[in-house]
Protein backbone atom coordinates (compact mmCIF):
# COMPACT_ATOMS: atom_id res chain seq x y z
CA UNK A 1 0.00 0.00 0.00
CA UNK A 2 1.33 3.43 -0.87
CA UNK A 3 1.50 6.23 1.65
CA UNK A 4 1.83 9.96 1.24
CA UNK A 5 5.34 11.16 2.00
CA UNK A 6 5.69 12.43 5.58
CA UNK A 7 7.58 15.46 4.27
CA UNK A 8 4.75 16.54 2.05
CA UNK A 9 1.59 16.72 4.13
CA UNK A 10 -1.03 17.56 3.12
CA UNK A 11 -0.21 16.72 -0.52
CA UNK A 12 -0.35 19.97 -2.44
CA UNK A 13 -1.93 18.42 -5.52
CA UNK A 14 -5.31 18.06 -3.80
CA UNK A 15 -5.60 21.77 -3.14
CA UNK A 16 -6.38 24.70 -5.39
CA UNK A 17 -6.50 28.07 -3.70
CA UNK A 18 -9.92 29.67 -4.15
CA UNK A 19 -8.33 33.05 -4.84
CA UNK A 20 -5.46 34.05 -7.06
CA UNK A 21 -3.35 34.77 -3.98
CA UNK A 22 -1.20 32.06 -2.48
CA UNK A 23 -2.61 31.36 0.96
CA UNK A 24 -0.80 29.82 3.90
CA UNK A 25 -2.43 26.81 5.49
CA UNK A 26 -3.62 28.84 8.47
CA UNK A 27 -5.06 31.54 6.25
CA UNK A 28 -7.23 28.91 4.60
CA UNK A 29 -9.09 28.11 7.83
CA UNK A 30 -11.14 30.55 9.90
CA UNK A 31 -13.62 30.36 12.73
CA UNK A 32 -16.95 31.93 11.79
CA UNK A 33 -19.96 32.73 13.96
CA UNK A 34 -23.04 30.88 12.77
CA UNK A 35 -25.28 33.65 14.09
CA UNK A 36 -23.72 36.96 12.98
CA UNK A 37 -21.02 35.83 10.52
CA UNK A 38 -18.10 37.39 12.42
CA UNK A 39 -14.77 35.72 11.65
CA UNK A 40 -11.86 34.92 13.94
CA UNK A 41 -8.40 33.47 13.43
CA UNK A 42 -8.09 29.70 13.45
CA UNK A 43 -6.02 29.76 16.65
CA UNK A 44 -8.32 32.15 18.57
CA UNK A 45 -9.13 30.29 21.82
CA UNK A 46 -12.54 31.90 22.46
CA UNK A 47 -15.42 29.51 23.13
CA UNK A 48 -18.09 31.44 21.24
CA UNK A 49 -18.75 34.73 19.50
CA UNK A 50 -19.35 37.99 21.38
CA UNK A 51 -22.95 37.85 20.14
CA UNK A 52 -23.40 34.49 21.88
CA UNK A 53 -23.40 32.45 18.67
CA UNK A 54 -21.46 29.20 18.30
CA UNK A 55 -18.41 29.04 16.04
CA UNK A 56 -17.79 26.86 13.01
CA UNK A 57 -14.57 26.17 11.12
CA UNK A 58 -14.54 27.14 7.45
CA UNK A 59 -11.81 26.08 5.01
CA UNK A 60 -11.41 28.68 2.27
CA UNK A 61 -10.32 26.43 -0.57
CA UNK A 62 -11.68 24.60 -3.58
CA UNK A 63 -10.92 20.89 -3.47
CA UNK A 64 -10.51 18.37 -6.27
CA UNK A 65 -12.86 15.50 -5.38
CA UNK A 66 -11.08 12.82 -7.43
CA UNK A 67 -7.68 13.66 -5.95
CA UNK A 68 -9.16 13.71 -2.45
CA UNK A 69 -10.70 10.27 -2.87
CA UNK A 70 -7.34 8.90 -4.04
CA UNK A 71 -5.53 10.46 -1.09
CA UNK A 72 -8.09 9.15 1.42
CA UNK A 73 -7.86 5.64 -0.05
CA UNK A 74 -4.06 5.61 0.12
CA UNK A 75 -4.17 6.49 3.83
CA UNK A 76 -6.21 3.46 4.89
CA UNK A 77 -3.49 1.82 6.98
CA UNK A 78 -2.74 -0.05 10.18
CA UNK A 79 -0.01 2.41 11.25
CA UNK A 80 0.02 2.88 15.04
CA UNK A 81 0.56 6.65 15.05
CA UNK A 82 -1.68 9.44 13.71
CA UNK A 83 -1.15 8.19 10.15
CA UNK A 84 -3.34 5.22 11.11
CA UNK A 85 -6.17 7.48 12.29
CA UNK A 86 -9.59 7.41 10.67
CA UNK A 87 -9.88 11.09 11.58
CA UNK A 88 -6.56 12.45 10.33
CA UNK A 89 -6.99 10.46 7.11
CA UNK A 90 -9.30 13.36 6.18
CA UNK A 91 -6.87 15.99 7.40
CA UNK A 92 -7.51 18.40 4.52
CA UNK A 93 -11.16 18.62 5.55
CA UNK A 94 -10.53 18.65 9.30
CA UNK A 95 -7.55 20.87 10.18
CA UNK A 96 -5.11 21.28 7.29
CA UNK A 97 -2.75 23.70 9.02
CA UNK A 98 -1.78 21.54 11.99
CA UNK A 99 1.82 20.31 12.15
CA UNK A 100 2.57 16.60 12.50
CA UNK A 101 4.09 17.06 15.95
CA UNK A 102 0.98 18.83 17.24
CA UNK A 103 -1.37 15.90 16.57
CA UNK A 104 -2.51 13.91 19.61
CA UNK A 105 -3.86 10.59 18.34
CA UNK A 106 -4.54 7.13 19.79
CA UNK A 107 -5.22 6.43 16.80
CA UNK A 108 -8.99 6.63 16.53
CA UNK A 109 -11.66 6.09 13.87
CA UNK A 110 -11.43 3.35 11.24
CA UNK A 111 -14.59 1.87 12.79
CA UNK A 112 -16.49 -0.93 11.03
CA UNK A 113 -19.70 -0.86 9.06
CA UNK A 114 -21.52 -4.01 10.21
CA UNK A 115 -24.81 -5.76 9.52
CA UNK A 116 -26.84 -8.56 11.09
CA UNK A 117 -29.76 -10.56 9.76
CA UNK A 118 -31.22 -10.67 13.27
CA UNK A 119 -31.08 -6.89 13.72
CA UNK A 120 -32.48 -6.31 10.23
CA UNK A 121 -35.38 -8.69 10.94
CA UNK A 122 -36.16 -6.84 14.15
CA UNK A 123 -35.94 -3.45 12.45
CA UNK A 124 -38.10 -4.72 9.57
CA UNK A 125 -35.64 -3.91 6.79
CA UNK A 126 -32.01 -4.37 5.69
CA UNK A 127 -29.88 -2.22 7.97
CA UNK A 128 -26.19 -1.37 8.22
CA UNK A 129 -24.62 -0.08 11.42
CA UNK A 130 -21.57 2.16 11.80
CA UNK A 131 -20.10 1.06 15.14
CA UNK A 132 -18.30 3.93 16.86
CA UNK A 133 -17.90 1.84 20.00
CA UNK A 134 -14.72 0.50 18.39
CA UNK A 135 -12.88 3.75 19.12
CA UNK A 136 -10.06 3.69 21.73
CA UNK A 137 -12.16 4.77 24.74
CA UNK A 138 -15.28 3.07 23.40
CA UNK A 139 -17.27 5.93 21.88
CA UNK A 140 -17.43 8.37 18.97
CA UNK A 141 -16.19 11.14 21.28
CA UNK A 142 -12.60 10.17 20.46
CA UNK A 143 -13.00 11.51 16.94
CA UNK A 144 -13.77 14.99 18.17
CA UNK A 145 -11.35 14.84 21.06
CA UNK A 146 -8.27 14.08 18.95
CA UNK A 147 -8.90 17.34 17.08
CA UNK A 148 -9.90 19.34 20.17
CA UNK A 149 -6.90 18.24 22.25
CA UNK A 150 -4.52 18.64 19.30
CA UNK A 151 -5.69 22.23 18.90
CA UNK A 152 -5.38 22.82 22.65
CA UNK A 153 -1.80 21.55 22.53
CA UNK A 154 -0.76 23.77 19.61
CA UNK A 155 -2.22 26.98 21.09
CA UNK A 156 -0.60 26.34 24.48
CA UNK A 157 -3.67 25.58 26.61
CA UNK A 158 -2.77 24.90 30.26
CA UNK A 159 -5.92 23.05 31.37
CA UNK A 160 -8.88 21.51 29.54
CA UNK A 161 -12.37 20.80 30.85
CA UNK A 162 -15.73 19.34 29.89
CA UNK A 163 -19.18 18.57 31.20
CA UNK A 164 -20.27 15.04 30.43
CA UNK A 165 -22.80 12.28 30.87
CA UNK A 166 -19.74 10.02 30.79
CA UNK A 167 -18.36 9.40 27.32
CA UNK A 168 -16.91 12.89 26.77
CA UNK A 169 -15.21 12.79 30.18
CA UNK A 170 -13.62 9.42 29.40
CA UNK A 171 -12.35 10.64 26.06
CA UNK A 172 -11.13 14.01 27.35
CA UNK A 173 -9.29 12.32 30.20
CA UNK A 174 -7.53 9.89 27.88
CA UNK A 175 -6.48 12.39 25.23
CA UNK A 176 -5.49 15.08 27.73
CA UNK A 177 -3.30 12.51 29.46
CA UNK A 178 -1.64 11.62 26.16
CA UNK A 179 -1.00 15.33 25.54
CA UNK A 180 0.27 15.98 29.07
CA UNK A 181 -2.45 18.56 29.76
CA UNK A 182 -4.35 18.57 33.10
CA UNK A 183 -8.07 17.84 32.72
CA UNK A 184 -11.18 18.75 34.72
CA UNK A 185 -14.43 16.87 34.17
CA UNK A 186 -17.90 17.57 35.57
CA UNK A 187 -20.34 14.65 35.59
CA UNK A 188 -23.78 14.18 37.21
CA UNK A 189 -23.26 12.45 40.55
CA UNK A 190 -26.39 10.30 40.26
CA UNK A 191 -26.48 9.70 36.52
CA UNK A 192 -23.10 8.56 35.23
CA UNK A 193 -22.56 4.93 34.25
CA UNK A 194 -19.82 3.14 36.18
CA UNK A 195 -17.97 2.09 33.03
CA UNK A 196 -17.60 5.72 32.01
CA UNK A 197 -16.76 7.13 35.43
CA UNK A 198 -14.00 4.58 35.95
CA UNK A 199 -12.39 5.63 32.67
CA UNK A 200 -12.20 9.28 33.72
CA UNK A 201 -10.68 8.28 37.06
CA UNK A 202 -8.24 5.80 35.52
CA UNK A 203 -6.98 8.26 32.92
CA UNK A 204 -6.21 10.81 35.64
CA UNK A 205 -8.76 13.59 35.20
CA UNK A 206 -9.73 15.71 38.22
CA UNK A 207 -13.32 14.51 38.42
CA UNK A 208 -16.18 16.49 39.98
CA UNK A 209 -19.40 14.61 40.76
CA UNK A 210 -22.00 17.36 40.49
CA UNK A 211 -25.29 17.23 42.40
CA UNK A 212 -27.34 17.99 39.31
CA UNK A 213 -27.98 16.86 35.75
CA UNK A 214 -25.83 17.29 32.64
CA UNK A 215 -27.19 20.76 31.97
CA UNK A 216 -26.04 21.87 35.44
CA UNK A 217 -22.63 20.32 34.71
CA UNK A 218 -22.33 22.23 31.43
CA UNK A 219 -23.22 25.52 33.10
CA UNK A 220 -20.56 24.84 35.74
CA UNK A 221 -17.99 23.96 33.08
CA UNK A 222 -18.75 27.19 31.25
CA UNK A 223 -18.28 29.13 34.51
CA UNK A 224 -14.96 27.36 35.01
CA UNK A 225 -13.90 28.43 31.52
CA UNK A 226 -14.78 32.06 32.30
CA UNK A 227 -13.42 32.11 35.87
CA UNK A 228 -10.37 29.88 35.65
CA UNK A 229 -9.46 30.30 31.98
CA UNK A 230 -9.64 26.58 31.23
CA UNK A 231 -10.27 25.47 27.64
CA UNK A 232 -13.74 23.98 27.27
CA UNK A 233 -14.00 20.92 25.04
CA UNK A 234 -17.69 20.17 24.89
CA UNK A 235 -19.31 19.89 21.48
CA UNK A 236 -19.88 23.65 21.39
CA UNK A 237 -16.15 23.74 20.59
CA UNK A 238 -15.89 23.92 16.77
CA UNK A 239 -12.78 21.72 16.64
CA UNK A 240 -14.71 18.86 18.22
CA UNK A 241 -17.22 18.92 15.37
CA UNK A 242 -14.47 18.77 12.74
CA UNK A 243 -13.42 15.43 14.17
CA UNK A 244 -16.95 14.10 14.60
CA UNK A 245 -17.88 14.85 11.00
CA UNK A 246 -15.34 12.19 9.94
CA UNK A 247 -17.88 9.56 11.06
CA UNK A 248 -19.85 10.54 7.96
CA UNK A 249 -16.80 10.92 5.71
CA UNK A 250 -15.57 7.44 6.66
CA UNK A 251 -19.05 5.97 6.26
CA UNK A 252 -19.31 7.45 2.77
CA UNK A 253 -15.87 6.15 1.84
CA UNK A 254 -16.84 2.67 3.07
CA UNK A 255 -19.84 2.86 0.73
CA UNK A 256 -17.53 3.87 -2.15
CA UNK A 257 -18.93 7.42 -1.96
CA UNK A 258 -22.45 6.23 -2.86
CA UNK A 259 -24.59 8.02 -0.32
CA UNK A 260 -27.26 6.02 1.52
CA UNK A 261 -30.83 7.26 1.64
CA UNK A 262 -30.80 7.73 5.42
CA UNK A 263 -28.33 8.09 8.28
CA UNK A 264 -29.88 7.51 11.72
CA UNK A 265 -28.12 8.88 14.80
CA UNK A 266 -28.98 9.23 18.50
CA UNK A 267 -29.64 12.80 19.63
CA UNK A 268 -28.59 14.21 23.00
CA UNK A 269 -26.58 17.42 23.07
CA UNK A 270 -26.91 17.41 19.24
CA UNK A 271 -23.21 17.81 18.46
CA UNK A 272 -23.28 14.81 16.13
CA UNK A 273 -26.39 16.11 14.39
CA UNK A 274 -24.58 19.38 13.70
CA UNK A 275 -21.37 17.61 12.67
CA UNK A 276 -23.21 15.24 10.33
CA UNK A 277 -25.03 18.11 8.66
CA UNK A 278 -21.75 19.96 8.15
CA UNK A 279 -20.04 16.87 6.75
CA UNK A 280 -22.82 16.23 4.24
CA UNK A 281 -22.99 19.89 3.22
CA UNK A 282 -19.25 19.98 2.54
CA UNK A 283 -19.10 16.56 0.87
CA UNK A 284 -21.83 17.57 -1.58
CA UNK A 285 -20.24 20.98 -2.27
CA UNK A 286 -16.87 19.35 -3.00
CA UNK A 287 -18.34 16.72 -5.30
CA UNK A 288 -17.49 13.76 -3.06
CA UNK A 289 -21.15 12.70 -3.22
CA UNK A 290 -23.83 13.54 -5.75
CA UNK A 291 -26.77 13.61 -3.34
CA UNK A 292 -27.34 14.23 0.36
CA UNK A 293 -28.78 11.50 2.63
CA UNK A 294 -31.61 12.38 4.98
CA UNK A 295 -30.77 12.53 8.69
CA UNK A 296 -32.98 10.75 11.21
CA UNK A 297 -32.22 11.97 14.74
CA UNK A 298 -33.58 9.75 17.50
CA UNK A 299 -34.00 10.95 21.07
CA UNK A 300 -35.21 9.12 24.17
CA UNK A 301 -38.85 9.94 24.94
CA UNK A 302 -37.92 11.16 28.41
CA UNK A 303 -35.28 13.55 27.04
CA UNK A 304 -36.75 14.71 23.72
CA UNK A 305 -36.88 18.50 23.47
CA UNK A 306 -35.58 18.43 19.89
CA UNK A 307 -38.15 15.84 18.80
CA UNK A 308 -40.96 17.84 20.42
CA UNK A 309 -39.80 21.03 18.69
CA UNK A 310 -39.57 19.25 15.33
CA UNK A 311 -43.31 18.60 15.43
CA UNK A 312 -43.84 22.37 15.45
CA UNK A 313 -41.16 23.07 12.80
CA UNK A 314 -38.77 24.33 15.49
CA UNK A 315 -40.96 27.36 16.19
CA UNK A 316 -39.34 27.67 19.62
CA UNK A 317 -36.45 26.21 21.56
CA UNK A 318 -37.56 23.77 24.24
CA UNK A 319 -35.97 22.51 27.45
CA UNK A 320 -37.16 19.49 29.44
CA UNK A 321 -36.30 17.74 32.70
CA UNK A 322 -34.58 14.66 31.23
CA UNK A 323 -35.19 11.13 32.43
CA UNK A 324 -34.08 8.03 30.52
CA UNK A 325 -32.01 4.88 30.99
CA UNK A 326 -29.96 5.99 27.97
CA UNK A 327 -27.63 8.15 30.05
CA UNK A 328 -25.50 9.33 27.11
CA UNK A 329 -28.49 11.24 25.70
CA UNK A 330 -30.04 12.22 29.04
CA UNK A 331 -29.89 15.93 28.19
CA UNK A 332 -32.75 18.41 28.51
CA UNK A 333 -31.20 21.57 27.05
CA UNK A 334 -29.07 20.64 23.99
CA UNK A 335 -26.23 23.10 23.40
CA UNK A 336 -25.93 22.61 19.62
CA UNK A 337 -29.61 23.37 18.97
CA UNK A 338 -29.38 26.00 16.22
CA UNK A 339 -26.85 24.22 14.06
CA UNK A 340 -28.72 20.93 14.55
CA UNK A 341 -31.88 22.63 13.25
CA UNK A 342 -29.88 23.71 10.22
CA UNK A 343 -28.72 20.12 9.66
CA UNK A 344 -32.27 18.78 9.77
CA UNK A 345 -33.57 21.43 7.39
CA UNK A 346 -30.69 21.08 4.91
CA UNK A 347 -31.02 17.29 4.74
CA UNK A 348 -34.83 17.19 4.82
CA UNK A 349 -34.34 15.19 7.98
CA UNK A 350 -36.67 14.04 10.72
CA UNK A 351 -36.52 13.86 14.51
CA UNK A 352 -38.31 11.16 16.50
CA UNK A 353 -38.37 9.81 20.03
CA UNK A 354 -38.15 6.20 21.22
CA UNK A 355 -39.29 4.95 24.62
CA UNK A 356 -36.86 3.38 27.08
CA UNK A 357 -38.56 0.03 26.49
CA UNK A 358 -38.01 0.32 22.73
CA UNK A 359 -34.38 1.37 23.23
CA UNK A 360 -33.66 -1.52 25.60
CA UNK A 361 -35.33 -4.02 23.29
CA UNK A 362 -33.26 -2.76 20.34
CA UNK A 363 -30.14 -2.94 22.47
CA UNK A 364 -30.88 -6.53 23.51
CA UNK A 365 -31.29 -7.55 19.85
CA UNK A 366 -28.04 -5.78 18.87
CA UNK A 367 -26.22 -7.36 21.81
CA UNK A 368 -27.55 -10.85 21.06
CA UNK A 369 -26.31 -10.47 17.47
CA UNK A 370 -22.77 -10.34 18.86
CA UNK A 371 -22.40 -6.64 18.01
CA UNK A 372 -23.30 -4.92 21.29
CA UNK A 373 -23.72 -1.26 22.16
CA UNK A 374 -24.62 1.04 25.02
CA UNK A 375 -28.31 2.02 25.45
CA UNK A 376 -28.11 5.41 23.70
CA UNK A 377 -26.61 3.76 20.62
CA UNK A 378 -29.62 1.50 20.28
CA UNK A 379 -31.90 4.53 19.96
CA UNK A 380 -30.85 4.86 16.32
CA UNK A 381 -32.02 1.33 15.48
CA UNK A 382 -35.22 1.73 17.51
CA UNK A 383 -35.87 4.94 15.58
CA UNK A 384 -35.42 3.24 12.20
CA UNK A 385 -37.99 0.61 13.19
CA UNK A 386 -40.48 3.30 14.21
CA UNK A 387 -39.94 5.36 11.06
CA UNK A 388 -40.43 2.27 8.90
CA UNK A 389 -43.64 1.46 10.76
CA UNK A 390 -44.88 5.03 10.24
CA UNK A 391 -44.10 4.98 6.51
CA UNK A 392 -41.36 7.64 6.69
CA UNK A 393 -38.59 5.21 5.77
CA UNK A 394 -39.27 2.58 3.08
CA UNK A 395 -37.90 -0.97 2.88
CA UNK A 396 -36.20 -0.39 -0.47
CA UNK A 397 -34.12 2.49 0.92
CA UNK A 398 -30.56 2.12 2.15
CA UNK A 399 -30.20 3.03 5.82
CA UNK A 400 -27.14 3.29 8.05
CA UNK A 401 -27.67 3.55 11.81
CA UNK A 402 -24.82 4.92 13.92
CA UNK A 403 -24.00 3.04 17.13
CA UNK A 404 -22.25 5.63 19.26
CA UNK A 405 -20.81 3.62 22.16
CA UNK A 406 -19.53 0.24 23.35
CA UNK A 407 -21.57 -2.38 25.22
CA UNK A 408 -19.36 -2.15 28.35
CA UNK A 409 -19.90 1.59 28.73
CA UNK A 410 -22.94 0.76 30.88
CA UNK A 411 -22.72 -2.83 32.20
CA UNK A 412 -25.18 -2.04 34.99
CA UNK A 413 -28.03 -1.64 32.51
CA UNK A 414 -27.17 -5.00 30.94
CA UNK A 415 -27.19 -6.80 34.28
CA UNK A 416 -30.46 -5.19 35.35
CA UNK A 417 -32.21 -5.99 32.06
CA UNK A 418 -31.21 -9.65 31.96
CA UNK A 419 -31.31 -10.49 35.68
CA UNK A 420 -33.76 -8.23 37.50
CA UNK A 421 -36.35 -6.61 35.22
CA UNK A 422 -39.90 -7.79 35.85
CA UNK A 423 -41.95 -8.80 34.07
CA UNK A 424 -39.17 -10.60 32.26
CA UNK A 425 -38.40 -8.89 28.91
CA UNK A 426 -38.76 -11.02 25.78
CA UNK A 427 -35.02 -10.89 25.08
CA UNK A 428 -33.79 -11.36 28.67
CA UNK A 429 -31.10 -14.03 29.11
CA UNK A 430 -31.37 -15.09 32.74
CA UNK A 431 -28.26 -16.73 34.25
CA UNK A 432 -28.88 -20.02 36.06
CA UNK A 433 -27.23 -20.77 39.40
CA UNK A 434 -26.45 -24.47 39.94
CA UNK A 435 -24.39 -26.83 42.04
CA UNK A 436 -21.12 -28.13 40.55
CA UNK A 437 -22.87 -31.24 39.27
CA UNK A 438 -23.18 -32.28 35.61
CA UNK A 439 -26.62 -33.74 36.32
CA UNK A 440 -27.88 -30.22 37.05
CA UNK A 441 -26.45 -28.98 33.75
CA UNK A 442 -28.23 -31.77 31.89
CA UNK A 443 -31.47 -31.16 33.75
CA UNK A 444 -31.44 -27.41 33.07
CA UNK A 445 -30.71 -27.88 29.38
Amino acid sequence: MQHTSDAEWPPRDVWRASTSAVLSWKEMTKQACERCGAQFAEDDPRQQCDCGGLLELTHDVTLDAAALRRAFAERVTLRSDWRGSGVWRYRELVLPSIADGEIVSHPEGSTPLVSSDAVSRWAGMPLEMKHEGHNPTGSFKDRGMTVGISNAKRIGVKTVACASTGNTSASLAAYASRAGIPALVFVPAAHVALGKLTQALAYGARTFLVRGDFDACLELARCAADTLGVYLLNSINPFRLEGQKTIVLELLQQLDWRAPDWIAVPGGNLGNTAAFGKALREAKAMGLIDRVPRLAVVQASGAAPFALAFRDNFARRLNVEPETVASAIRIGAPASWDRAVRAIRETNGVVVAASDAEILEAKAVIDRAGIGCEPASAASVAGVRALLRDGVIHRDERVVAVLTGHLLKDPGIVATYHQQTEPRPAHANRPIEIEADIREVVARL
